[in-house]
């Protein structure tokens, strides 16, 4: 078997667990391929997606700034990448043409799936805290994959400029109905609501609560926690720590509820399947992430 070289690729990137995470997979495979963290400035993303497309690397992982300015730069935007507007994983064909996946919406679903096996989320109201690019995908995974019909979007952008709301709910809007999904979605200032009493899940999907961001709080009081449905579930995208304010809260108002570290590992696993068409071993890349 020949060695493939892949890499995530952003900036910052020091704080990536990416590369322990795919190398725990290759390993446990035993499959002699690499996987690196490239800093990435925006001025030569350009470049960086040349270098893939000649073979110097066989896939990429994209984050924070390129997951929205990749699209430009591949050949073909899968459906779900089309749908959120940003993509985290890029493959490459042998012809040297690139693809733009996100695997992030597919890991949010199965997360929801894994807190709540008995639940629909069709009816009541989702409700995402935070406006940015994983409130986008968590908004495609419950429109396209849980059918649900009415999602709330609470955000701090939202405060001071109520066009903002308006405009993203019909951006969304738009991109679902380009694939014939339609779903209710509202977006308000960041606060609690009556929507509360309806909750079926409740995602955060900000970076409030991790190492050197917000502390978490505030976003925390944006649920009315002890109006919420025990039969909800409760989310958190932060995985560093594992125990934030959001969480916290949940838990203590008994409403069940999972950090960020499953995701991460799932969209990882997912990548991983892309690039090789081979299962990923989803247990060993999860440990690698714990340990």
């Amino acid at each position: 078997m020949s060695a493939l070289r892949f890499a995530v690729i952003g900036d910052p990137i020091g704080h990536s667990k990416s590369p322990r995470m795919h190398a725990a997979g290759f390993a446990a495979l035993g499959m002699p391929h690499r996987y690196e963290a490239r800093r990435v400035e925006a001025k030569d993303l350009p470049a960086a997606m040349e270098q893939l497309r000649r073979g110097l690397f066989d896939g990429y992982n994209v984050t924070i700034p390129h997951k929205q300015s990749v699209l430009a730069l591949v050949d073909e935007v899968d459906e779900g990448a089309a749908m959120v507007g940003a993509a985290n994983t890029i493959t490459r064909n042998s012809r040297g043409r690139l693809k733009a996946y996100n695997t992030d919406v597919a890991a949010v679903t199965e997360e929801l799936r894994n807190l709540a096996p008995e639940a629909s989320f069709a009816s009541g109201v989702a409700i995402i805290l935070g406006s940015g690019g994983a409130a986008r995908s968590a908004v495609v995974a419950l429109a396209r994959d849980l059918s649900t019909e009415r999602i709330e979007i609470r955000g701090r952008a939202f405060e001071n400029d109520p066009g903002a709301g308006q405009r993203l709910s019909a951006d969304l809007g738009e991109r679902l109905g380009k694939f014939g999904l339609r779903a209710e979605i509202v977006c308000r200032p960041l606060s609690t609501s009556d929507s509360d009493t309806r909750a079926t899940c409740i995602i955060q999907a900000t970076s409030a609560g991790m190492h050197g961001a917000d502390d978490g709080r505030k976003i925390a009081a944006a649920v009315a926690w002890n109006d919420v449905p025990v039969s909800a579930v409760a989310f958190d995208v932060v995985y560093n720590p594992p125990q934030t304010p959001f969480l916290t809260a949940a838990e203590e108002a008994g409403i069940r509820a999972s950090n960020g570290l499953g995701m991460l590992a799932r969209q990882g696993a997912l990548a991983f399947e892309l690039w090789l068409g081979r299962s990923a071993p989803y247990n060993a890349m999860l440990s690698a992430l714990i340990d």
